[in-house]
């Protein structure tokens, strides 16, 4: 297996400029990049203290706006080396509401999405930045 660290953790944001203002000025976080998903519709941002290998912080703004207060954490990445081979590996596992296929960004990360056994959203991402 070829999992290698906690990629990212997905907040939903209802206004991604003020989110991001938010994360920089309380928390101390800047901002590493912004991409619109391939849907055209969802705003991603990433955001982290500029440490090498750190776990970074995934805005994304027009998901879904309507959750819960208690439901506003997404889901959970998983850095991953081969997304082919994991998605491969995954398929032969008893996991539900597994993506049938992968998914490609603009920036060419690629990613497939998972349930964890109390439906928290799991994902296997192998970026291509740095």
């Amino acid at each position: 297996m070829a999992v290698k660290r906690i990629e990212h953790v997905g907040v939903m944001v209802a206004n991604m400029e003020a989110s991001i203002r938010f994360y920089e000025e309380v928390i101390g976080l800047k901002l590493k990049g912004k991409l619109l998903h391939t849907n055209g519709v969802v705003q991603l941002a990433f955001l982290g203290f500029n440490e090498q290998g750190e776990t970074e912080l995934e805005l994304i703004e027009g998901y879904n706006a309507e959750l819960p207060q208690e439901g506003k954490v997404h889901h959970i990445a998983f850095a991953v080396d081969d997304v082919e081979l994991e998605l491969t590996r995954i398929r032969g596992l008893n996991v539900e509401q597994l993506d049938e296929d992968i998914t490609t960004l603009p920036n060419g990360s690629r990613y497939f999405f998972f349930n964890g056994l109390d439906g928290e959203r799991i994902e296997f991402f192998q970026s291509t930045r740095s």
